[in-house]
């Protein structure tokens, strides 16, 4: 780690403690609402209060049915994520971050929903998916001591 600035390689997304397969990219937002309270005696200006909070992730990933040896991949894969979703409805836990256990290691996690799914499939060139998740209730943060 150069002058303190974290690899993105080294953090990863997982369902329910199972790496996504892949992963290209991942991305993770933590939003904060804002609810007005102007009224008359703000002199014309816009003042608010806290509000909801909310968190979504987002990943980005090479699309494989089997590993290169031709073997099951480990990882959950999109029909696996599909398949959860389709069949069950289910919420799924996910973790953004790392799981090691280096001091300072900060990881993230909550239930959420999958949002959307996409598969791309471009001519001779290689098969990505993208998958979303909408968090549903509080997301917590732990940082390894």
């Amino acid at each position: 780690m150069a002058n303190g600035i974290l690899n993105g390689t080294d953090l990863k997304v997982y369902d329910a403690g199972t790496l996504i397969a892949y992963s290209t990219n991942a991305t993770i937002n933590i939003n904060h609402t804002t609810r007005s309270i102007s009224n008359k005696e703000s002199g014309a200006w816009e003042e608010s209060m806290e509000g909801f909070r909310n968190w979504d992730v987002s990943v980005d990933a090479m699309y494989a049915w089997l590993d290169a040896d031709g073997n099951p991949i480990s990882g959950s894969t999109l029909s696996e994520l599909f398949t959860a979703y389709i069949h069950t409805r289910a919420s799924f836990t996910i973790t953004f971050g790392v799981t090691t256990t280096a001091t300072a290691d900060t990881k993230y996690t909550g239930t959420a929903w999958m949002t959307s799914a996409s598969l791309t499939a471009p001519t001779e060139d290689s098969s990505t998916y993208s998958a979303s998740f909408q968090g549903s209730g509080a997301l917590t943060q732990t940082v390894t001591a």
